[in-house]
């Protein structure tokens, strides 16, 4: 996994390196992590997914643990990882309400567990005869767990942490011209990102904590491009009072009113703020309840000790393995992915025009956001290979 969102220090702590990491080590587990998202650490992918096999072959874990991105572990190296090692590989799905069908799909044939937090994505896993995606959740972390304060004892009125891309904007202005204070954090917010360590504090001193629904490249759109997001659990361990955009399967987890409260417009996000406001004693009831639940079933131990369990059932199916890694096994497809005669021309021809029409940092991105489009409708699975184009071609702007 990533140390940083999406691979930068300026963008602040990666949520799952944040949660998972320290979770498994409560559990009694040692971890050790392999840091994928920084590009400045290998000259190209090849270079990454030599160093995950060493690493592999010297750590000699009993499970590899991975939240993977897109392409930057290829297919051939966690396969080698399974043939030639005892251990089991997961991955954890994240956006499967999107990434499923562009990449979820593909990763789940090369790992012994998918966990998928989309319950859609879960069905159309069985249909495509995939048996090893599990339906889990996001959680709260053991070490983040508070009571709430009362609202008397808040310091925001209503607090976002976030990323400001898509809608969000748009409706955080409906509740400051409504006359709200609203205070943002995070990427591209007045407050700016703030330290992880620092979020629980935030949402248990606010009165009203927001979550938006949307997924990151759907927008709005509607009840099929929402999905159920980590801060959903997030707020109410902290101690916060959750007002959520509303979300299939949210019932599942909580109930709305009455341990969570939600909206699914900007009228009615602006009307939700104001009442709860303005009703102190029902607030502080709701927030109590929802963290109450949350401690009670939704955390990360519970999560991963529903994984350990499923690695347990495949202990009577799985022929053991010897260990007998080793990074030479990788030798071809390193060799596949570096044939480069061709491939700076064809960089050339994707950067050139979308860098006149965007700029000399934004066209490079752009290009990259092309040809990875393209290539996993066309080809599909290779996209996730040593072969694949967009990994060949776009190392730094992965």
């Amino acid at each position: 996994m990533s140390r940083y969102a999406y691979g930068r220090r300026e963008r602040g702590d990666n949520y799952d390196y944040v949660h998972f990491v320290p979770a498994w080590q409560r559990m009694g587990h040692e971890v050790e992590v392999f840091d994928s998202g920084d590009r400045s650490r290998f000259p190209d992918f090849a270079a990454l997914n030599l160093a995950l096999v060493e690493t592999v072959a010297a750590v000699r874990p009993d499970v590899l643990f991975c939240v993977l991105m897109h392409y930057e572990i290829w297919s051939e190296t966690l396969d080698l990882i399974r043939d030639q090692t005892p251990a089991y590989v997961i991955n954890w799905g994240t956006d499967d309400s999107w990434k499923f069908e562009q990449a979820s799909r593909f990763f789940a044939r090369h790992v012994d567990l998918h966990v998928t937090t989309d319950r859609t994505a879960a069905d159309k896993a069985a249909s495509l005869g995939l048996r090893n995606v599990l339906l889990s959740q996001w959680a709260a972390s053991e070490a983040d767990l508070a009571e709430p304060l009362p609202s008397s004892r808040c310091r925001y009125d209503v607090s976002f942490i976030g990323s400001q891309y898509g809608y969000r904007g748009e409706w955080i202005g409906f509740l400051r011209a409504a006359g709200l204070s609203v205070s943002c954090f995070g990427h591209g917010s007045e407050h700016g990102v703030v330290s992880a360590s620092d979020i629980p504090t935030i949402h248990r001193m606010s009165r009203i904590s927001l979550n938006f629904s949307g997924a990151g490249q759907l927008g709005a759109g509607g009840a099929g491009a929402r999905q159920i997001k980590a801060r959903v659990f997030e707020v109410p361990g902290a101690g916060g009072f959750l007002l959520t955009e509303t979300t299939p399967g949210l019932d599942d987890y909580y109930v709305p009113g009455e341990q969570a409260a939600v909206f699914d417009s900007p009228e009615d996000l602006v009307a939700k703020c104001r009442y709860y406001l303005e009703q102190p004693a029902l607030r502080d009831a709701i927030a109590l309840r929802g963290h109450q639940r949350t401690v009670a079933q939704h955390t990360y131990n519970s999560r991963f000790r529903q994984v350990l369990q499923y690695l347990s059932a495949l202990e009577d199916t799985r022929p053991t393995q010897p260990w007998r890694l080793s990074a030479d096994a990788l030798a071809g497809a390193v060799r596949r992915h570096r044939r480069t005669s061709w491939l700076v021309w064809l960089r050339w021809c994707l950067v050139t025009p979308l860098t006149l029409m965007f700029g000399r940092q934004r066209g490079p991105r752009a290009a990259r956001r092309f040809l990875f489009e393209c290539s996993w409708r066309l080809v599909g699975a290779r996209t996730y290979s040593a072969r694949g184009l967009a990994g060949r071609l776009f190392y730094a702007e992965s």
